[in-house]
């Protein structure tokens, strides 16, 4: 040993030793690292799928926010609208959601979250930024129900803002289109004429827009011409709407929310 030591004579046997016996310790330690990688393996794949998981819900959570922001920037934007309708309008308004929407395809009535309490009165004229809507017909204590312009059995006294000629808009009963009635084949109308509320009537003030004529068909068989008006407000996409309390006769004052439900006819 000492001579080995020394003179390391048996350094070659040795070094032919453990080639002999890697293959042994190989296959001693190749099951403990076997498990140690296994192990490390599974930790890790746990580690992604759980890493994954809460990736996805973090990003289903900001898409959900995103598109939630969304809303209320183009809800913003819609009561900026309305807001600047309502400053040129001059009467006291009152800013109403919509609540539901009449299913019924022969009819044309919404529902909103404004009712008695807040003064809303039978007849009470509903715009929105663009023009004329409709009006409430049924109050209760909470919501009221509107019925609008386009609605077959809704009729409203208009006329011309190029030539003051007046005549009466009716609903068809479709989402776009009013219909002029009565007017004669020889009637001074174009399309491309605005159509504005008459104030005839007492129901709806004066100078709302209500459409424009998108047609006008005459024929010598028929007394009247047909007269087609595309509607200003946004009938079927708004959802806040304006309710306004027409001037009290005489002054140019809007009345109380008591008198307004007292009044319906002014």
């Amino acid at each position: 040993m000492t001579l080995d030591h020394r003179q390391h004579h048996l350094e070659t046997v040795r070094a032919g030793l453990s080639v002999v016996l890697y293959p042994l310790q190989f296959a001693v330690h190749a099951p403990f690292a076997a498990g140690k990688w296994l192990s490390e393996t599974l930790a890790a794949r746990t580690t992604l799928i759980e890493e994954n998981l809460r990736l996805h819900r973090r990003d289903l959570l900001i898409q959900a926010r995103l598109g939630k922001y969304e809303e209320l920037e183009a809800e913003n934007r819609r009561l900026r609208h309305l807001l600047d309708s309502s400053t040129k309008v001059g009467e006291r308004v009152l800013v109403a959601e919509v609540m539901s929407v009449d299913l019924d395809p022969f009819s044309r009535q919404i529902l909103l979250n404004k009712g008695d309490r807040d003064g809303v009165f039978l007849g009470q004229p509903l715009i929105d930024a663009n023009g004329v809507m409709g009006q409430i017909v049924h109050v209760n204590r909470f919501s009221s129900t509107a019925l609008l312009i386009t609605d077959p059995s809704h009729a409203l006294p208009v006329q011309l803002n190029r030539n003051g000629l007046r005549a009466v808009a009716l609903g068809m009963g479709a989402s776009n289109t009013l219909e002029l009635a009565h007017l004669p084949n020889n009637a001074d109308v174009v399309a491309g004429d605005l159509v504005v509320t008459s104030g005839l009537g007492g129901r709806f003030p004066a100078g709302y827009p209500v459409g424009r004529v998108t047609s006008v068909k005459t024929d010598a068989g028929q007394a009247f011409a047909q007269v087609s008006v595309e509607p200003a407000a946004q009938l079927e996409r708004n959802r806040e709407v304006l309710l306004v309390w027409p001037p009290v006769r005489g002054t140019d004052e809007p009345p109380e929310p008591g008198r307004a439900a007292e009044d319906p006819g002014s």
